[in-house]
């Protein structure tokens, strides 16, 4: 593990933390905030029904730049496994005209267009160097369930959260993991770099002892079997391991489902949130043990190879690491409304596994959980039908087509180091447009005399 990652997660986790505390012991100061004419939530932070505004679709320069920006921004996300919603929301709040959470649910769509259309491509698309799938799915079921698990606790804390914490943690979080992708991948194209001078400098011709040349050049005995499309597609799909994913997924649609027609902080409503913790907790358990037992199993019969695509040992510690990365990613992810896709990215990479695994499962990942925001906002009619269908179509298009060109791309140069440079930049661009428009938002909110405080939870539902 490699530890600027992990001081960039314990920092934002420490942020967090210090907010809470500030939250349960200062909460009488916050009503008296010099800010603060009187102790209503601004509009700004919590949306109602009345608030929705919601552009006719038509043909403008609006919807123009809107499909420009979200093709771009759909192809070079899931090629980087992030997703874009860093880029989206901004977009269908600036140009489009949306209110904050109809573009929050409208970035979602995309996300989910993006993220299907890119696994129906990479379940085409065999592994690079090995006979494995290229969708990890142990670490899938590994990362799911806490990602989901987080992603409900952030949803919960940005109720609570004023809107200027919100923007410092975009701020933070984007920029650290940034630089930490964009440093590695500098890396690893001075590896590339070293790995090609290596292969493209000619061999010397070897002599034996009675002075014969001796050539190595040679072709297999047995040629290597060329696999059509239709059994990559096969071999990729494990049905077994995908149900289980499937299950989960329902299982908190399912939650999330009853618990909205629940009164909020009532007994049932917490019944219901609690219950998400050990269906959670049971899958990841279930992956944590199946994992020590295969790696510890390969240990005794001195087979170095891993038990996944992650480069390290699967010990109590490491399993504990991945818990708390994955939580802590699904909760900021929930907060900031990105899905947890900036978190899962770049964690992949620094636990060894290889760029066009790492895209492809966490691409895979996303999927689940951007679908089941999607799921849960149609239900609560948080975005218009015409835009949703005509932005999932446009970033359906651009998943499909940014993972083509991008894995020809890196065919052609023998470089994977560019889909870890896509990741830096996505997540570079994210912070850079939702933190210039969250200081200029909580600039003029400061100037409004709004309310900048911590909200009461059972109050702001």
């Amino acid at each position: 593990m490699e530890r600027g990652f992990i001081f960039s997660l314990l920092a934002v986790f420490s942020v967090i933390s210090l907010s809470i505390y500030i939250t349960t012991h200062h909460h009488n100061h916050n009503n008296r905030h010099p800010f603060l004419p009187s102790p209503s939530p601004p509009t700004s932070l919590i949306s109602k029904s009345d608030d929705r505004i919601w552009p006719k679709l038509e043909l403008n320069w609006r919807i123009v730049m809107a499909t420009i920006i979200g093709f771009l921004g759909s192809a070079f996300g899931t090629v980087g496994g992030v997703g874009g919603g860093g880029i989206f929301v901004p977009m269908l709040t600036l140009i489009v005209g949306f209110d904050t959470k109809s573009a929050a649910a409208l970035s979602k769509c995309m996300i989910m267009g993006a993220s299907t259309s890119s696994v129906w491509y990479n379940l085409r698309v065999p592994h690079p160097c090995r006979e494995v799938p290229i969708l990890d799915y142990d670490l899938a079921l590994l990362f799911q369930p806490m990602l989901m698990l987080g992603i409900t606790l952030g949803v919960a804390l940005s109720v609570v959260f004023p809107y200027w914490l919100i923007t410092v943690l975009t701020i933070l979080l984007f920029s650290g993991t940034s630089s930490r992708s964009f440093l590695k991948a500098i890396d690893m194209w001075k590896e590339e770099t070293i790995m090609k001078k290596e292969m493209e400098r000619p061999r010397e011709p070897t002599v034996n002892s009675r002075g014969e040349l001796l050539i190595d050049t040679y072709e297999p005995l047995i040629p290597k079997e060329e696999k059509t499309p239709m059994q990559i597609f096969l071999f990729n799909l494990r049905w077994e391991k995908l149900m289980v994913l499937i299950v989960v997924w329902a299982a908190f649609l399912a939650l999330q489902i009853i618990k909205n027609d629940l009164v909020a902080c009532s007994t049932s409503y917490w019944v219901v949130t609690i219950i998400q913790f050990p269906v959670a907790l049971a899958v990841f358990g279930y992956e944590c043990v199946k994992l020590y037992k295969e790696s510890k199993k390969r240990k005794s019969m001195g087979n170095p190879e891993s038990v996944c695509e992650a480069a390290i040992d699967w010990t109590g510690p490491h399993l504990t690491f991945c818990a708390f990365c994955g939580i802590l990613g699904g909760t900021v992810g929930g907060l900031l409304g990105s899905g947890g896709g900036f978190i899962l990215g770049p964690l992949l990479l620094e636990i060894g596994v290889m760029p066009q695994v790492a895209s492809a499962t966490a691409t895979f990942v996303m999927m689940f959980s951007s679908s089941l925001s999607v799921v849960e906002f149609y239900l609560l009619e948080r975005f218009p039908i015409p835009h949703a269908l005509y932005l999932m179509a446009v970033s359906i298009t651009a998943g499909f087509w940014g993972q083509f060109f991008i894995r020809k791309l890196v065919a052609v140069l023998k470089r994977a180091s560019i889909i870890v440079f896509i990741l830096s930049a996505v997540i570079f661009t994210s912070a850079l447009t939702m933190g210039v428009i969250g200081i200029d938002r909580s600039i003029r909110m400061i100037h409004n005399h709004e309310f900048m405080g911590f909200l009461e939870f059972c109050s702001s539902q």
